[in-house]
């Protein structure tokens, strides 16, 4: 077992507890964001897998998850938008743990991957999955509620 597989398991060990606990309890509120927090999580250990295995398919399959994990929390943000209380549960925190957790891992991994078509890649993944989970916490915490939409 090597480095990139022990901090998968310690990465998944750590944030994966309290998103199971999160889902699994409390409001709904907290429940979308733990589901948007898990997103993050999967996607940074699927990162690191993709490294410790050497499989570039996995890197592929975090990309995925990068771009469809923050829709799947728009979603539940629009459809629950009556359930959420008026001011939201409070994202800040989670938000600015999983933009650290993602510049950290996003970095290891483009440090040992080097540069070409993979660094690219990677880059890619960690700024969608950045620029996702901001946008969709401020969606769950109320931050575009007062928007108006067009139905033309």
């Amino acid at each position: 077992m090597n480095g990139w597989l022990w901090a998968a398991t310690v990465l998944l060990a750590v944030g994966f507890g309290p998103v199971v606990w999160g889902v699994a309890t409390g409001p709904v509120g907290r429940r979308v964001v733990a589901q948007n927090f898990g997103t993050s999580a999967v996607c940074l250990v699927m990162l690191l897998l993709a490294q410790g295995y050497q499989r570039p398919s996995y890197t592929d399959l975090s990309l995925v998850l990068a771009v469809l994990g923050p829709v799947g929390t728009l979603v539940y943000a629009r459809l629950l938008a009556d359930d959420l209380s008026s001011t939201g549960p409070h994202t800040d925190a989670l938000t600015a743990a999983a933009a650290l957790a993602t510049t950290a891992v996003v970095t290891a991994v483009c440090t040992a991957a080097g540069p070409g078509r993979a660094m690219v890649k990677l880059l890619a993944t960690g700024a969608l999955l950045v620029a996702g989970n901001v946008i969709a916490s401020r969606a769950v915490s109320g931050g575009y509620r007062g928007a108006e939409v067009s139905h033309g």
